[in-house]
């Protein structure tokens, strides 16, 4: 089989293209025949060792464009991408190709639609976030700081400011959700979407064309079986964006309120206000994954407050897998990983003192450890491998593409022309 990655980015910026390139790497491994279709480069070494096609075209994201209004044309509507991919796909053998979308929202923009609609190719598509169906990609408002449950482009929708910066941004993803929805209609060219979480499918679920087939493959994990931490349970640890929605304030509050030390890896928006706000906090910023790990392990808990929907936070499934205990909000997908009692806690999202409470009975080493051993154990029990995302992915595509031949007959049985895109 011949698979076609298409994504934003030829090398690991973040969690989406993470995925997407391991999973390169991995299907290569197997036989597979893999190209990767993306906008921005640079391209991963790894992925032209590998004997895998790389196509970028190095065109910019919204973190390198220099200038603003020409990189919202570009994520509106990106036709030098829909150009190169009709070209690249109407190379491909129709018999024994896949094309497998990871991203399109920060660079390539919807424009992908009709390309992969002419080819003909079977598609599917992986929900790492919401853009698919959430104009601003997340189920969040960000001035009111919530869960935002209008329905995309309703009424209500078109006259929030729920943007992260300002409502013209909003104005400009509108615009590129009506393309989407309305020129490109990806929702129903993809008849076959990835999830990753069961919050996430059921969050999209009502939003997508009935008929929509769901797979739930769940993100790889990279983290490697070592020993538990033999010594004492150590601080509570924070990993991730400091930010108002990723829940770092809750954190810092509840921390105090918990007469506990809150440790911050990682930098936001919000890390400087909270450094003078709190300054019992310890703030580390950004670290290496393996000092990250090392961290975990030496842990009393991760905390993982934040107050919005997620994807499948990895961070969480890295702690369990150190055998750290986790204590989660209850609004995101976190908690799916969490045995409430039992691997961690579920406290109140947005709530600092319901979080303090979980924190004070964490501070009972004995019960930290029992924790911790319990995290332990029931991740490896089944662990989140790269071989087991690979399997199931494997399963994925088997099923996409005997889909497609069976269309493909009934088309032909009938005397029409064989399609196999949504």
């Amino acid at each position: 089989m011949h698979v076609v990655l298409v994504a934003d980015h030829a090398a690991i910026n973040g969690g989406q293209a993470k995925v997407a390139i391991e999973s390169a790497l991995g299907l290569a491994a197997r036989g597979f025949r893999v190209s990767l279709f993306a906008a921005v480069g640079p391209v991963d070494p790894r992925l032209e060792a590998a004997g895998i096609r790389v196509v970028c075209l190095g065109q910019d994201d919204v973190s390198t464009a220099r200038s603003k209004l020409a990189f919202a044309a570009q994520a509106i509507w990106n036709r030098t991408a829909a150009r190169a991919l009709a070209r690249e796909l109407a190379a491909c053998d129709p018999h024994d190709t896949l094309v497998h979308v990871h991203a399109f929202a920060k660079a390539l923009s919807p424009s992908i639609g009709p390309a992969l609609r002419a080819s003909g190719l079977p598609c599917l598509y992986t929900m790492h976030e919401f853009f698919l169906v959430c104009p601003t990609g997340g189920f969040y408002a960000y001035p009111e700081q919530a869960i935002c449950h209008r329905t995309p482009m309703s009424a209500a929708c078109i006259v929030a400011n729920c943007d992260a910066r300002s409502y013209p941004r909003k104005v400009a993803r509108m615009v590129r959700h009506v393309g989407l929805a309305q020129v490109a209609r990806l929702p129903d060219l993809f008849a076959h979407v990835v999830t990753i979480s069961d919050l996430q499918e059921g969050v999209v679920r009502p939003l997508m064309p009935q008929g929509t087939v769901f797979h739930r493959v769940d993100n790889p994990i990279a983290v490697a079986q070592a020993p538990l931490h033999d010594g004492a349970p150590g601080d509570f640890l924070f990993v991730g964006r400091i930010s108002t929605e990723k829940g770092a304030p809750i954190f810092a509050e509840a921390a105090r309120r918990a007469g506990a030390r809150a440790v911050f890896v990682g930098d936001g928006p919000e890390r400087a206000e909270l450094a003078a706000r709190y300054p019992e906090a310890v703030m580390l910023g950004w670290r290496e994954a393996a000092a990250v790990q090392a961290l975990m392990r030496q842990a009393r808990a991760l905390v993982f407050p934040s107050v919005w929907y997620e994807g499948q936070p990895l961070t969480v499934y890295e702690a369990l897998a150190c055998g750290t205990p986790v204590i989660v909000s209850d609004a995101c997908a976190g908690r799916e990983a969490v045995v409430d009692g039992a691997t961690g806690f579920w406290f109140r999202s947005g709530d600092p003192e319901a979080l303090a409470a979980h924190m004070r009975r964490l501070s009972d080493d004995g019960l930290a450890a029992r924790m911790g051993q319990a995290a332990y154990d029931r991740y490896w029990a089944a662990p989140l491998s790269l071989d087991a995302h690979l399997d199931r992915l494997g399963g994925v595509y088997e099923t996409v593409m005997r889909g497609a031949d069976a269309r493909g007959l009934v088309a032909a049985a009938a005397g029409h022309p064989v399609a196999t895109a949504g």
